[in-house]
């Protein structure tokens, strides 16, 4: 490698000529490409990203990500060279996933590298920033702006789309399409599962949930605010809608709803329970199991519906032979669950709003330990999005990782019941709800459940602009019958954020 070279990449750095360090190492042969120069790629990106407004400035911190992740392999290695590389390479690491607002993958990046630079201020000081902001996520643009920006992009974008999909061989234009609708969603998106369409009369926009309640939320609440004049041309739609001779295709057959056995039984809360057997997909069963999972899911969504199938199916087990009893065909069961399940619910079933809305009651055993974690002394509640409950408890992070890339914060307030009347509990988490609701006004925030302990009372919620929820939370709670209030995120391993102190701290 030629020091030369080398020596005008850092005097480059130095001058914030970042541009002239990507132009420089990019018109090198790939095989030139070794450890430092890649790593030095990255770290132009990443301060060439500082320059540049969100969201434009994602695709350069990804590319940063994507020079850096493969030379993990070879880190040992290069340490042997540089001791210090094992700090460059994990501080660089997590400078991108920071600014991608993953702040929990950032984190044990920026822990390593502090471990290979003992005391360097820069580290401390991102590995603070990263604390701070997984426990009180304010510092992002909330999704609820984010929302807006997306729309704008959207429509300034949409007559593109229309003509790439006016165009007769759609085969030919298809991933240009998907690329340039992906961009366009960008400033509302880290990603977002789509798909395209005309219905013959307008052009669609399919937002997928992928089955994923949270992203359900989500995607109903960036639906409900399209523009008026978006929608003269396009329907704006939340989950596949059902569809009637639907079919998929495998080694030369065709698969239908019609050639798989179900048989339904009706749960709690208005759902249903599926075990499901088809001949035509045993021989792949013995083989794939989760294709087999797959095809079955899409048959399932255009037999009901997305929304419907996240809001109603409780379980689905597939059988390898079939089950005892009488049974009905998949596209039988969205009469079986408007007659038997649902009657009263089913015609709204596919609205992505409503088919949040879908409460699940729970009971909890409170702990006996004299230290116990919030929300231990739990032991009786109720929420509509279960995933964030379960992912709290068990300290897995994923949907609250998913959420937080786009500005969007699950949490839940939390405050003591010494003092409240049994009989009042849960009138007070209603009136905290209401007040809260009329203070910060619309588009703020999804209040999703609530759940009483032995001694705390909790409300929980999904927030779209954070720093204006907790704003209005801070009033609501300053005049409520309670010596202190809290604010904790849906994440396990961090700290609550208080709102209204007890007296005696106050002095």
């Amino acid at each position: 490698m030629n020091q030369e070279f080398l020596n005008q990449l850092e005097q480059w750095n130095e001058e914030d000529q970042y541009q002239k360090i990507i132009d420089a190492i990019e018109a090198l042969p790939e095989e030139a490409l070794n450890f430092t120069l890649t790593s030095a790629l990255a770290r132009a990106y990443n301060n060439l990203a500082i320059d540049v407004m969100p969201p434009e400035d994602r695709p350069l911190y990804q590319r940063a990500l994507d020079l850096l992740l493969p030379l993990e392999g070879q880190l040992e290695e290069a340490a042997k060279q540089d001791p210090d590389t094992a700090h460059t390479w994990n501080f660089r690491v997590a400078y991108a996933y920071y600014y991608l607002n993953q702040e929990s993958q950032a984190l044990p990046h920026f822990e390593k590298a502090l471990e290979a630079r003992p005391g360097d201020e820069d580290t401390l000081e991102f590995i603070d920033r990263c604390q701070q902001c997984l426990a009180l996520p304010l510092y992002m643009r909330p999704f609820r702006g984010r929302t807006e920006e997306g729309w704008s992009s959207f429509l300034a974008g949409e007559g593109e789309l229309r003509a790439l999909m006016d165009q007769e061989d759609r085969e030919a234009v298809g991933e240009k399409l998907v690329d340039r609708c992906t961009e366009l969603l960008a400033p509302a998106f880290a990603d977002v599962a789509f798909e395209l369409g005309h219905n013959g009369e307008k052009y669609e926009l399919i937002l997928i949930p992928e089955g994923d309640r949270t992203r359900l939320f989500q995607l109903a609440y960036f639906q409900k605010r399209a523009p008026k004049e978006l929608l003269d041309k396009w329907n704006i739609l939340v989950g596949r809608t059902r569809s009637s001779g639907f079919g998929l295709r495998m080694n030369g057959q065709d698969i239908t709803p019609e050639d798989v056995q179900v048989w339904a039984e009706k749960t709690e809360d208005n759902g249903v329970g599926l075990r499901l057997y088809c001949e035509k997909l045993a021989p792949l069963w013995k083989e794939d199991q989760n294709q087999v999972y797959h095809m079955i899911y899409i048959l399932l969504d255009q037999s009901l519906g997305e929304l419907a199938a996240m809001r109603y199916v409780d379980y689905l087990d597939i059988l390898d032979t079939p089950a005892e009893g009488a049974a009905m065909t998949l596209d039988q069961l969205a009469d079986f669950v408007a007659a038997e399940v649902d009657p009263e619910g089913w015609p709204q079933a596919n609205d992505p709003e409503l088919a949040g809305e879908r409460y699940t009651a729970y009971e909890g055993k409170p702990s006996e330990e004299e230290e116990w974690p919030l929300r231990a002394d739990v032991y009786v509640g109720v929420t509509c999005c279960v995933p964030l409950l379960k992912g709290y408890f068990q300290g897995d992070d994923y949907y609250m990782d998913r959420l937080h890339r786009d500005g969007v914060v699950p949490g839940f307030f939390y405050y003591p019941l010494d003092g409240v009347d049994r009989k009042e509990i849960l009138n007070l988490r209603d009136q905290l709800e209401q007040a809260i609701t009329a203070r910060c006004g619309e588009g703020i925030v999804t209040f999703t459940g609530g759940a009483t302990g032995t001694c705390y009372g909790y409300l929980d919620f999904i927030a779209w602009d954070l720093r204006t929820l907790l704003d209005a939370a801070v009033e609501v709670f300053a005049g409520a019958p309670l010596d202190w209030a809290a604010f904790h995120t849906f994440r396990y391993n961090v700290n609550g954020v208080g709102l209204k102190a007890e007296a005696s701290e106050e002095q």
